[in-house]
Parts: structure tokens; sequence; C-alpha cells
């Protein structure tokens, strides 16, 4: 199991039955492919549908049923698809269960900073601001650490997109709530020991109930 699958199969445990759940681009589209089969949970993707689903099959592809990314994805039955304005009442709206997004850094207080890396050209933030402050609960789901360091940071570096404080940051080392208080590790991966976990993050780590440091 890659370190992507095993980040995806955490967060899919997050979901309940019923919730209408937005998925960001990358990473966490993999949470669709890991819900059980008696889980029925409505995603939504921002460019205008609510219903979306895995891609059933090669072959199955339709340049008119395509997520945010432009990925060709899948609809359930029941699904409906409207137009831009209409999805981002939704999600300004906060009629949005859950949302799941990469991250670039989450900082000691909670903040996302998910859409801009200094001296490379983006489009722009696109929903990820509105996701951030519009979602019910906003899980983080990336990798732990990047190619020069930690992404888990004392303070962002990069341009955040929002001041409001995640729920949930999963990565394939641990699972960590921000709190009044600071960023608690509730839960390492199998195999992975606290310190192991300590050593990997720039951050203050309090250690949650039921592990040892």
């Amino acid at each position: 199991m890659n370190d992507k699958e095993v980040i995806a199969r955490r967060v899919a445990k997050e979901l309940k039955d019923g919730d209408r759940v937005n998925l960001g681009i990358g990473l966490p589209t993999l949470v669709a492919q890991y819900l059980p089969s008696s889980l029925h949970v409505f995603f939504h993707s921002e460019n205008g549908i609510m219903g979306m689903s895995p891609l059933p099959g090669e072959g199955f592809e339709d340049i008119n049923l395509i997520d945010a990314g432009g990925r060709p994805v899948g609809a359930l039955p029941g699904a409906c698809a409207f137009d831009s304005a209409f999805s981002f009442g939704l999600i300004r709206g906060g009629h949005l269960d859950v949302t799941v997004l990469g991250g670039l850094e989450v900082d000691a207080a909670g903040r996302l900073a998910n859409w801009a890396v200094p001296g490379e050209r983006i489009p722009g933030m696109g929903g990820a601001m509105d996701l951030v402050t519009g979602a019910r609960r906003v899980i983080v789901a990336m990798l732990h650490r990047s190619r020069t360091g930690s992404k888990i940071v004392s303070r962002c570096s990069l341009p955040i997109t929002s001041i409001r404080r995640v729920d949930l940051i999963v990565t394939e080392l641990a699972v960590i709530r921000p709190t009044d208080l600071g960023l608690v590790l509730e839960e390492t991966a199998p195999g992975v020991t606290v310190q192991q976990v300590v050593d990997a993050t720039s951050a203050p780590l309090i250690i949650g109930p039921g592990l040892t440091a």
C-alpha cells in the first residue's frame, strides 16, 4: 500500500452515511475509492455536480462529466449537475458537510496553505478559499513531508488559504487535530511510532490520550 492510499483509506473512515462531501484536486479524489459499499455519500465537485462517483471503468469517459481537476468521473443514479454559481452557493451557504483538501503546509494554529508557491505560475486560488470557509468540516489529506522538509510547521511560510482552523490533518504517518491548545497527535499509522511523527514534524505536538512519547 503506497502512502497516498494509506491517507485516502484513513480519510474515508471519517465520512458518515448521507454526508455531502467535496473532494479537492489530487490526492483527495482517491478517497471515493475506499468507501465501504454500505456507506452512501454524496460527492460534490465545485465545477457543478452532486452525486459524483469514481469512473465505472475504462471506456466510460465522457468529456462532459469531469471533476474540478478535469479528470473523468462517473455519476450515481439521481446525481445532478448545475452551474458554477449554484455550486458555490452550496459551498458558501454552509451546505457541505465535509471538504477534503490537499495541503502544502498546515501550521500550529491549524491554518492551511494549499494554493500558491512563490515563483511558480498559478491560475489562482480557485474554490479552496470558499471550501475552507464554507464547509462544516475541513479535512486536510497530504503527505507529511515534502522534498524540503515538514509540511506541518510552526507558521506557514506560504500564502494561507483561510484564517479558519482546519478540523483534521491526515498524513501517511499520523492523524492530527488542531485545537485551541495546539496540534494534538491523536493517532499514528500502523508501524509508525510517536517519536517518528514528532521527528518528522516541525510544529510542536501535544501527545494525545493513549499515546506515549
